[in-house]
């Protein structure tokens, strides 16, 4: 069984759609930077309509490059949902901030919120609890609040490598999402290996946690920016898997598309309809354009986009 999907390029034309496949992108999203999308003139060239963007906070990026990435993606149809890194906010008032800017400009009704790639906090909050705690998201009459997901746990959060201090988070992320009206979400990291993640994603269930989960995957890219990425995230056991092949060096060179891992869960899905994992997140890694058509070429009409 391959680990990972590397595949040659051909011209033998355009495949048939699985349709499996096909109904697990239903409704997918995709997450982009504010200098990334810069790249794109037009996302209805490339998306869905009413694709749900994530615009994702890095340290650094100045809250005026996020507001102005979101409002071009609302003025072309698109749910814009900017990431809130708990560890770069100071305070209440530049919480409240950011969230009155993001509404009155590009009238964002949709958060996720998460600690942050930071290790140490920039003031008051150090966790998406903390975040929505505050009650400023629900005042605000956001509809959408999302939380991360861990498959193959967090070592920030445990670092002595079990998921303890994961799973306690999520099952207060559970009692929350029963306490609110705002619709919740797992939105995850990326991984690799079908297998793992099913695993995962039943022992959630199995722990009565129930938050539908938004599965991250990785979109088509190189080996060597899976690998750059994957010790940028953190991302352990994949990271080993990708370090592996990284040794066959007549691998390098070849492109790695998600149609293996995609292909395992769809099914697995069609198989099992409860199944918790409800959405896919891309995380384009390879470019929003080579992403994009990758889900055009595999995911027939749930992937169609706008402008088609």
């Amino acid at each position: 069984m391959a680990l990972l999907n590397f595949k040659k390029r051909d011209a033998a034309g355009v495949q048939p759609v699985n349709p499996q496949v096909e109904s697990f992108l239903q409704g997918y999203s995709i997450e982009v930077m504010p200098r990334t999308a810069t790249k794109v003139e037009d996302f209805r060239d490339l998306l869905p309509e009413d694709t749900r963007v994530y615009v994702a906070h890095i340290e650094g990026t100045p809250i005026e490059d996020m507001v102005a990435t979101a409002k071009k993606l609302n003025d072309q149809g698109f749910p814009v949902m900017p990431h809130f890194p708990a560890r770069i906010i100071q305070d209440h008032a530049m919480l409240a901030d950011w969230i009155a800017r993001y509404q009155g400009e590009a009238d964002v009704k949709q958060a996720l919120l998460l600690a942050g790639g930071v290790k140490d906090p920039h003031g008051d909050f150090e966790s998406s609890m903390q975040l929505l705690e505050t009650g400023l998201f629900d005042k605000a009459g956001f509809s959408s609040l999302h939380v991360a997901g861990h498959p193959e746990g967090n070592r920030d959060i445990d670092p002595d490598g079990s998921d303890k201090n994961v799973v306690e988070a999520l099952k207060w992320k559970q009692k929350f999402s029963e306490r609110t009206d705002a619709k919740m979400a797992l939105a995850t990291q990326f991984a690799f290996e079908a297998d793992p993640i099913i695993e995962w994603a039943d022992a959630l269930s199995d722990a009565g946690i129930d938050i539908p989960i938004h599965i991250g995957i990785a979109g088509p890219a190189k080996l060597q920016t899976l690998i750059k990425f994957a010790i940028a995230c953190g991302v352990g056991p994949s990271l080993k898997v990708l370090q592996k092949r990284a040794m066959d060096v007549t691998k390098l060179l070849l492109p790695y598309e998600p149609t293996d891992v995609i292909t395992k869960l769809a099914a697995h899905k069609t198989a099992n309809p409860d199944f918790n994992i409800t959405n896919v997140h891309f995380f384009p890694l390879g470019g929003i354009k080579t992403n994009a058509n990758w889900a055009i070429n595999n995911g027939g009409a749930s992937a169609k986009p706008v402008n088609s």
